[in-house]
């Protein structure tokens, strides 16, 4: 049974089809559409908020309008701390990068040097005691003062998030590199001393309020897409979405009351940056109009609706059920849930619905064998294992680690 629903999914996926319903890669037109349309902009991709989801919209709409993408020189995301220097360079035939929205560190004065003058800046955040139970679940084996957490439990017959947080000091060591999401992570993303509150604070939000568009708030997912939408003068169907890089329901620490505590008092700032542009959005959403705002979202829910069902034929499907190509990048402490494509669908409706549900690492692959017609580049001394389409009209997907 098992292995003919793959093979049956793998005849349906495996050629990611021609877009026939968009503009060759780098032609003239191509490169105008997106900056006769869109400004630029800068999509701050948070950890473990819902980002992923949003970046698989703006992925899909750069690819579609031929935007020159800013991609890191190396792997998925940028160097911590950036410098404009690890970004890639500007493609042969493009005047300016259009559209940048991998993972970093924040660092305005960096990021200001290699995107134009009129960019626009988003991110998402979230609330801050679910962020960090996910930051934690997902990186408990990467994060090394989680790790050392999760190593103390040996036969102690309790979770590594509860003894992490019963004394998070025994284990975490902020000048440790890779330390840097285990406290405050979405304050840390948001290139903030996310270590403890100082004297500055006040004003580098002040100034994040500045240069910062729109902050979508992940409470509010339907609503911050409208906002999105409006900003960018997008219809609805553009911003219509499946939620990717979900975990699976188990991998998830439901927290009592007393926990949740425990996750707010360590991640003090992340609350404080939370909050405040809770209420930034809220501004927001009634400059928008809040009437027209509820119409909106209902208007998106209905295309996002129609979307899921011509293309879903399974949603939260387990890794191991799913072909190389949708298949989401798995940490070892947690199952990332996929999409199952339906099949008899036209070779348009099929290359549409493949990237509605396609994971970050295999859309990055594509977006940047597309742009530079080569594969991307591992860190020093790591391999990495890419899924690229082949660029041929209609070519069969591959494989290369």
């Amino acid at each position: 049974g098992l292995r003919n629903q793959r093979r049956a999914a793998e005849k349906h996926t495996s050629p990611l089809t021609p877009n026939t319903h968009q503009p060759p890669k780098h032609t003239p037109t191509a490169r105008a559409e997106w900056q006769r349309a869109h400004p630029p902009m800068v999509f701050l991709k948070t950890h473990r908020t819902g980002s992923s989801t949003v970046q698989n919209i703006l992925f899909r709409l750069g690819e579609r309008e031929g935007a020159t993408f800013a991609f890191p020189s190396r792997t998925y995301q940028f160097n911590y701390p950036d410098r404009a220097a690890f970004v890639d360079e500007l493609p042969e035939g493009s005047s300016q990068f259009n559209l940048l929205c991998s993972h970093m560190h924040l660092d305005l004065r960096e990021v200001r040097k290699v995107m134009p003058q009129n960019t626009v800046f988003i991110t998402l955040l979230r609330d801050p005691i679910k962020t960090f139970e996910s930051v934690f679940g997902y990186y408990t084996s990467i994060i090394p003062a989680f790790f050392r957490a999760h190593r103390a439990t040996a036969n102690k017959g309790k979770s590594a998030l509860s003894m992490f947080l019963d004394s998070p000091e025994t284990f975490w060591d902020p000048k440790e590199p890779g330390n840097g999401l285990a406290k405050n992570p979405m304050s840390f993303d948001m290139g903030l001393n996310n270590q403890k509150w100082n004297g500055s604070w006040p004003e580098d939000l002040a100034q994040l309020e500045e240069a910062f568009h729109l902050v979508m708030i992940a409470e509010h997912f339907d609503e911050s897409l409208v906002l999105l939408g409006a900003l960018l003068g997008l219809e609805h169907a553009d911003v219509a979405y499946l939620r990717l890089n979900a975990r699976a329901g188990n991998c998830v620490t439901e927290l009592d009351e007393n926990m949740q505590e425990k996750v707010r008092l360590w991640n003090m700032l992340d609350t404080l940056l939370y909050d405040f542009f809770v209420q930034v959005f809220w501004e927001k959403a009634a400059q928008f109009g809040l009437e027209r705002l509820k119409v909106e979202v209902a208007q998106l829910r209905a295309s996002t609706e129609k979307i899921q069902q011509k293309c879903v034929s399974r949603a939260e499907v387990p890794p191991g059920e799913l072909e190389d190509l949708l298949r989401p990048w798995q940490t070892e402490t947690a199952t990332i849930v996929g999409y199952e494509v339906r099949g008899n669908l036209s070779l348009q409706d099929q290359g549409f619905c493949i990237r509605m549900m396609l994971p970050e690492l295999q859309y990055h692959s594509h977006l940047y064998f597309k742009q530079y017609g080569r594969d991307m580049r591992a860190a020093p001394g790591c391999l990495i294992r890419t899924v690229v389409f082949n660029p041929a009209p209609g070519g069969p997907m591959s494989c290369r680690v």
